[in-house]
Formats: C-alpha cells, sequence, structure tokens
C-alpha cells in the first residue's frame, strides 16, 4: 500500500507530462512570416508611435475563405514576414469576436479580409481588401513605405 502511495503521484505526473506538453512563449527561429503583435489595439498604436512604425491591420473573420488562404499562403511566407516585421507593427483582428468587432465599427468593414495601414500615430493611410499573394502584399506594404 505504500508503494502504491508513492507511485501513484508519479505515475499522474507522467501522464500529465505527456498529454500536456510543455509550450514556450518565445518564437521558434523555424517560423516564418509575419509575427503579429499580442496585444491591444491601443497597446499597438502606442508601440508603433514609441518605435517610428506604421501599422498594418488584417481585419478578417472565421469563415471567410480568401482570409484562410492569407492567413495559410501569404501571412507565412518568410519574405513577407522579412519585410512586415521590419517595417510595421502588425495587428490581426477577428472582426465578429472580441475587440475586433469594434474596430471592424470604427472602419467601417465592408467586407474580409480588409487590410488597413495607418501612420505611426494612427492615422489612415490606405485600405484594400480581399487576398493578395506574397508578391502584390510586399509590394502594398513598400508603396505605404514609399508614400
Amino acid at each position: 500500500m505504500r508503494k502504491l502511495i508513492v507511485l501513484l503521484p508519479i505515475l499522474l505526473i507522467a501522464f500529465i507530462a505527456l498529454v500536456y506538453p510543455f509550450k514556450s512563449n518565445s518564437v521558434s527561429e523555424t517560423e516564418t512570416g509575419i509575427s503579429f503583435h499580442q496585444g491591444t489595439w491601443e497597446e499597438a498604436l502606442q508601440l508603433a508611435e514609441k518605435e517610428g512604425k506604421p501599422i498594418f491591420l488584417d481585419i478578417s473573420a472565421s469563415w471567410c475563405g480568401p482570409c484562410k488562404k492569407l492567413k495559410a499562403t501569404t501571412f507565412p511566407d518568410e519574405e513577407v514576414g522579412e519585410f512586415y516585421n521590419a517595417n510595421f507593427i502588425n495587428v490581426m483582428v477577428d472582426g465578429e469576436k472580441g475587440e475586433g468587432i469594434e474596430l471592424a465599427r470604427k472602419f467601417e468593414i465592408k467586407g474580409y479580409p480588409s487590410l488597413i495601414f495607418f501612420d505611426s500615430n494612427g492615422e489612415f493611410i490606405a485600405q484594400t481588401t480581399g487576398y493578395r499573394n506574397p508578391e502584390q502584399f510586399i509590394e502594398i506594404g513598400r508603396k505605404i513605405i514609399n508614400r
């Protein structure tokens, strides 16, 4: 009985370790593509002002086909990530959930995905909708930077 009392917690810990693998919050060196800001819109605005970078805001919806294609092909692209991570504060929200509802209303979103650009002070620069392949998406970013 005494061995069982000692063995049971050890087995429980081993089981939990197998079922819930440890996760790191850091970004892996093998990850590519756009790194999206994980805070609120207000925090993104503050970060943009602090770093002097414009903001790229993607407002999408979970059911949207072109949104899914952007997330699967364009946003993970290595060149897109290098360009956008170096030049923008990147923000992604679902226009039908959480803070995204208010942002979609505020920016009068009529379709998804809506790709919106702001200067480092949070002032609107440009907006477009729909899927863009990596080359097209980088070109849009270059136009914003070089305006």
